[in-house]
């Protein structure tokens, strides 16, 4: 029951459901990207002490659970993994060396909701995405 995490002067739980897109909406995120950009959430997460405790990549957007330290607000740590994130993909997948300016792989914006006592809830409704979505696309294509 007690699942608080401490710091030297304090006691704390932070859970937070995030979600965020591409820009555009587009459905880019499949195949050997969607391995690699899972690991690199965790890690980015990781650098800000922070835990992502559940994940799940879409197709066309990202549902995260994770957990930040009360030093850190929940924009540094959004604003951090998705602009890294974006630099590693740029690096790594559209082969730039430098840092590209005025183009980004992320959408600006992003959703975010406490969690408070509702984490088991939470955790089933990302789970359940993918089969969620492989639904809709299915009623569009009739």
């Amino acid at each position: 029951m007690n699942n608080y995490n401490k710091l030297k002067h304090t006691t704390w739980e932070f859970k937070y459901h995030l979600v965020w897109i591409p820009k555009y909406r587009k459905k880019m995120i499949y195949g050997q990207l969607r391995k690699y950009l899972g690991e690199i959430l965790k890690e980015l997460a990781l650098q800000r002490e922070s835990k992502i405790i559940e994940g799940h990549l879409m197709g066309d957007h990202v549902h995260v659970l994770i957990s930040i330290p009360p030093k850190y607000s929940v924009s540094q740590v959004v604003g951090y993994i998705k602009g890294k994130s974006a630099i590693h993909i740029a690096r790594t997948y559209a082969g730039r060396r430098h840092n590209f300016v005025g183009q980004s792989f992320w959408a600006r914006g992003y959703f975010v909701s406490t969690v408070g006592r509702n984490e088991e809830i939470v955790k089933q409704y990302i789970k359940k995405q993918e089969e969620a979505d492989r639904k809709i696309d299915q009623l569009e294509l009739f």
